[in-house]
């Protein structure tokens, strides 16, 4: 992978990959998850992939992710969850976005926007290498200390996995949705 500048970087498991995810369930084979640029190549795949039938109310389809994405070069982050040569999921990332632009208090934030597992492969790891590789490229950047991320209420729903992960509530909303922060450094 390169970042906008042109410089080669890989993103590799690291301290949060450690053992499987939240719940029951096997470890990620030990085959390298890595994140990949969505191309020509792997954008039909990569709208192909689902999550849970039960879940697509929390979550946006991939086809609208990228389709929100594409006029926001400069914000938006969206890359592809390879486990060895299997797509397993999807994630895209936000930079320094206001949540509010009216309000002069309001920060810029980064964070994760959308993150989709497929179907039949949760609860092996792969959401929390991808927020982790989210966390890096954030902190990378270095614009911000926290991570941003916002979930839907509901019964079968995200907020259980972002609190095991260290995200918690501050007490804002983003339209419906809950407004979770991580510190960069927990």
């Amino acid at each position: 992978m390169e970042d906008p500048e042109g410089n080669e970087f890989c993103v590799e498991r690291g301290k949060l990959d450690s053992g499987p995810g939240p719940g029951p369930g096997p470890a990620p084979d030990p085959q390298p998850l890595r994140l990949e640029e969505v191309t020509p190549d792997n954008v039909g795949a990569a709208i192909a992939l689902k999550v849970r039938p039960d879940q697509e109310r929390f979550v946006s389809p991939v086809a609208q992710s990228l389709a929100e994405a594409y006029p926001r070069p400069d914000t938006a982050w969206p890359r592809l969850v390879y486990d060895g040569d299997e797509l397993v999921g999807f994630v895209m990332a936000f930079f320094d976005i206001r949540f509010d632009p009216e309000n002069p208090d309001d920060r810029p934030r980064s964070g994760l926007w959308r993150l989709n597992i497929a179907d039949g492969k949760q609860r092996r790891g792969y959401g929390r290498f991808a927020v982790e590789a989210v966390r890096d490229e954030i902190r990378r950047r270095g614009r911000t200390r926290l991570v941003t991320v916002t979930w839907a209420e509901g019964e079968g729903g995200p907020e259980p996995f972002y609190l095991g992960l260290g995200f918690r509530r501050t007490g804002e909303m983003s339209g419906d949705q809950i407004v979770g922060e991580l510190d960069l450094d927990a």
